[in-house]
């Protein structure tokens, strides 16, 4: 495979080159060209020449078309896509061909539909002299995109970004994390079969440390969406600072999980189990804290382990896999590095805390075992810190409001969910959780029609649905009188 920066409708190759490795062997997948400054340059320069081509004139409905066409493209190429994603990543093939790839192409057409249907507002007002106003709103793209996204879910999480942006007739620079980058490439191929004119969609390609960086620094940039940690969002919203663009930031989380002793245990502990293990607890939404009232505590460990035990490693393409590796061997060596401070911190390790054995061609990837604890302090670090591992930490408590208390007592607030068959009580906690999305006896379950995003360090704004188009685009009044 070539892996090279798509810039102007071409693919751009560069002097330095960069290898992309196996997280499930730790061999060569591909070397990569890492983008130029100069590149960069050219991407930008290229999103504001087609942002005043002929895709800023094109009528709604012509833009709804050509994205209709690239979700049929990324399902048409389904098989390939399914490929590279599990390539880049290392996740089981059942993941990512249920999740993944279909919500990948989904975004495309949901986001068509949303901009089709939205409606301006107008607003009718008195005058003087008796004739009266008519105000109403026109709806403009923002302009040039940075799109910065993140490796655990790069098609899914990058196409909820793109094709919004997209929709609202901007035009998009994207930076996928040097980790996974194979999907974000093929996507360059559909968006010139779909017929999406030169300079709209642009990738970049290289070590966020120095393309990234270029990128969000560029003065050329109108707005930047970032999907990733609360360090690195940090130091996006202080580039975006400079001009006073706009930014929307989804950053990290330490969710927490609180089991009622009236939940239905069965559906808690199948729930709890996707929560923190799914996708090697490589999920931003993901659960490490989990808080479980006293009645039900022991039962409720011994039956998440029994679970944890259950799980498969091996390679994607084997049916019979159902964890997979971290990214990275400098992402497995952080988690490892919470492991070890867990038993420092006087933890009692249910399950896991180590590396598994592995047959000898898989003996190189960045294997970890699912790990759960108890009797830990709540101002441990292991507590206090986002692992993004296939780890959590349970804690017994007595009273509803002893557990909110615990569940709210984070700097992060991401998700949560709660489970209870109380009704009163599903109400009154969900409510109280301090979080972008609280989830009742559920967990990823998702109307792309609400607000998604986080509160206090996980970030700030909110997408999906119409919440989307207030990032996206640009509101002027029409101020007419009659």
């Amino acid at each position: 495979m070539k892996i090279s920066s798509f810039i102007n409708g071409v693919y751009v190759d560069s002097k330095e080159q960069r290898n992309i490795k196996s997280p499930v062997t730790g061999e060569l997948i591909t070397p990569y060209s890492v983008a130029t400054d100069a590149q960069v340059n050219e991407a930008v320069e290229a999103a504001r020449a087609a942002l005043n081509g002929p895709w800023g004139s094109m009528g709604i409905q012509e833009r709804v078309d050509i994205l209709y066409k690239v979700a049929d493209g990324i399902s048409a190429r389904f098989d390939e896509f399914l490929e590279a994603e599990c390539l880049d990543t290392g996740k089981p093939y059942s993941l990512a061909r249920h999740i993944d790839i279909p919500r990948g192409a989904a975004n495309f057409r949901i986001f068509a539909d949303t901009i089709k249907n939205v409606a301006d507002e107008a607003f009718h007002m008195p005058t003087p002299d008796g004739t009266g106003a008519l105000n109403y709103t026109v709806r403009k793209p923002k302009g040039v995109i940075g799109v910065i996204g993140p490796w655990n879910l790069p098609l899914l999480l990058m196409t909820w970004k793109i094709g919004p942006a997209l929709a609202c007739g901007n035009t998009v620079i994207v930076k996928p994390s040097e980790e996974t980058q194979l999907t974000m490439t093929m996507l360059g191929e559909v968006m010139n079969e779909a017929g999406v004119p030169p300079g709209v969609f642009n990738t970049v390609l290289g070590p966020g440390s120095r393309v990234g960086d270029k990128l969000i620094s560029h003065p050329g940039l109108d707005a930047i969406t970032f999907t990733g940690s609360t360090a690195t969002g940090e130091r996006v919203a202080e580039a975006a600072s400079v001009g006073l663009r706009d930014a929307s930031l989804e950053l990290g989380g330490k969710n927490a999980a609180i089991v009622f002793a009236d939940a239905d245990i069965d559906k808690a502990i199948e729930g709890t189990v996707r929560s923190v293990f799914v996708n090697c607890g490589q999920v931003c939404l993901g659960t490490e804290r989990v808080y479980v009232e006293r009645p039900i505590f022991d039962e409720f460990v011994a039956r998440l382990k029994a679970e944890a035990e259950k799980y498969k490693f091996g390679r994607p393409e084997d049916p019979e896999t159902t964890m997979g590796p971290l990214i990275s061997a400098t992402h497995r060596d952080k988690v490892l590095s919470y492991y070890e401070k867990a038993v420092e911190a006087g933890a009692t390790v249910v399950i896991g805390g180590g590396v598994p054995d592995m047959p000898a061609e898989l003996a190189g990837g960045n294997w970890v075992e699912p790990t759960i604890w108890t009797g830990m302090a709540e101002d441990a670090i292991p507590m206090r810190e986002e692992i993004f591992g296939p780890c959590c930490h349970i804690t017994p408590f007595d009273t509803e409001e002893e557990a909110v208390r615990m569940a709210n007592d984070s700097p992060y607030g991401l998700a949560s969910a709660i489970w209870t068959e109380n009704a009163s009580r599903a109400h009154r906690v969900g409510a109280q959780m301090e979080v972008g999305i609280s989830w009742v006896n559920s967990w990823f379950l998702r109307d792309l029609r609400t607000p998604f995003g986080g509160a206090k360090q996980s970030g700030i704004g909110r997408e999906g649905g119409h919440y989307s188009l207030e990032f996206y685009t640009e509101l002027t009044n029409v101020c007419i009188k009659l």
